[in-house]
């Protein structure tokens, strides 16, 4: 391997697929790459069988300076092949992208730091301690990766910055493409929601108190309601940067005009508009539904998933007084548990590692302009940020496609990454660090 695209291939056709299972994953494939990769094994860490993440280091010269750390996931979600165009697994060069599954979430980083870091172990010391860490379990919350190794090897995995997900193309700004970085993630709260009810023979259902009816009001309540809204400081600071038309921007940061504006964006750019409206609202989408077992067996019991997702300043009172709100009458008989939680997370847009990204944009783009941007989803830089670290996604892009079209790519079909990109993200992540190196206190 050779290349950060070779090493793309590779982390793509390890499968390395997450269904939520203890036994799924197999990331030990992936540390097995790497370490053919860097020519020497790593600290590998392994909570449950296959379950691994590994950490590589270039010690610092002061024991006491900042360090840095590259992180990246190793697995990915499972795949519906028919929905592709391309092998999810191949890991095929067609059209000038590298194709399947993780070649945005996140395999493509991961490949482009670790490219970066191997081209740094055979530079000058670093001031500060550089690490390199690929983990296990980060799309199903990362009790197996990043959540077990703070909580255990603190100490080790330290570090006061961090550069991992979610790394987005430009934006449409005002003056024309405006490189956007992550600098922080709503909160997940996922739920339960369960009824019970009697069993009965199914070709009696005449006042039969069937489990499945009020919760099957409730789901189609809980996705089709309208959620509260919450205009954040660093959703105002994007909003700022957008080439949209003046009203569209007021309306974008007035949560009286903000549906409505979503709306009339949709008619253009729908999945704009999703990513939009899932950055200022409370979002619940129910995902899983379980009842009965048998066609001619009325259900006692019925469960259903919410995937919830707050911003700051919403919590779970927030949740709770929504449902009790939506669900009205249906409310009593439908107990609610909350079955994971975190709560949203940010670092600010300013200070040394911020500095030091902006020094690579100028160098690569001639400005120093960026949009900070909030990601919707979960990343496991929130173990980080509990801690008090500064965590940022960062890449450059090729302008193949866009910011809309990136966001559909996340656990959707035909994920893909243009070789261009590769190119340019490594370029920029190698020119951040030197900044960081120089920017030294």
């Amino acid at each position: 391997m050779n290349n950060a695209v070779d090493l793309l291939q590779a982390l793509i056709v390890n499968r390395c697929v997450n269904d939520g299972s203890p036994d799924s994953g197999h990331e030990y494939r992936s540390v097995e790459t790497l370490s053919e990769f860097f020519g020497e094994p790593g600290q590998v860490f392994e909570p449950h069988p296959g379950r691994q993440s590994v950490l590589y280091r270039i010690p610092g010269s002061d024991p006491s300076a900042e360090r840095l750390m590259f992180m990246g996931h190793l697995d990915v979600v499972p795949v519906s092949p028919t929905g592709w165009t391309h092998d999810p697994f191949g890991g095929e060069i067609d059209d000038g992208f590298v194709w399947g599954r993780g070649a945005v979430d996140m395999l493509n980083m991961t490949a482009a730091m670790a490219m970066v870091f191997r081209q740094r172990m055979s530079g000058s010391q670093p001031r500060g301690d550089l690490l390199f860490l690929a983990v296990a379990d980060e799309e199903n919350g990362g009790a197996y990766g990043a959540e077990y190794l703070v909580d255990n090897h603190w100490e080790t995995v330290r570090s006061e910055y961090m550069l991992t997900e979610i790394a987005y193309p430009a934006v449409a700004g005002v003056a024309g493409p405006t490189p956007a970085i992550n600098v922080g993630e709503k909160g997940p709260f996922w739920h339960q929601l369960r009824s019970a009810g009697t069993p009965g023979h199914g070709s009696q259902p005449y006042g039969a108190d069937n489990a499945l009816i009020p919760l099957a009001r409730a789901v189609t309540s809980v996705a089709g309601s309208p959620t509260p809204v919450i205009i954040t400081d660093d959703w105002r600071s994007f909003v700022a940067t957008l080439g949209l038309p003046a009203s569209q921007k007021a309306g974008l940061v007035d949560p009286d005009l903000l549906d409505e504006t979503i709306d009339e964006i949709a008619v253009t750019d729908p999945f704009f508009a999703r990513y939009v409206h899932a950055c200022t609202h409370l979002t619940m989408t129910p995902t899983v539904f379980n009842a009965g077992g048998k066609a001619n067996v009325i259900p006692d019991d019925a469960v259903a998933s919410i995937d919830a997702r707050l911003l700051p300043g919403q919590d779970e009172d927030t949740v709770r007084e929504h449902l009790a709100k939506i669900l009205g009458g249906d409310a009593e008989s439908i107990t609610v548990e909350l079955v994971r939680t975190s709560a949203a997370n940010s670092s600010p847009p300013t200070g040394r590692l911020w500095e030091s990204l902006l020094d690579a944009y100028e160098l690569n783009l001639g400005d120093r302009s960026a949009a900070p941007t909030l990601t919707p989803a979960s990343t496991d830089a929130r173990f980080w940020r509990r801690r008090g670290a500064v965590a940022y996604g960062a890449g450059l892009f090729c302008d193949r496609v866009s910011f809309p079209d990136f966001l559909t790519m996340f656990h959707g079909h035909d994920e893909r990454i243009s070789l261009e990109s590769m190119d340019l993200t490594v370029k920029f992540l190698g020119e951040a660090l030197a900044a960081f190196e120089r920017r030294s206190p």
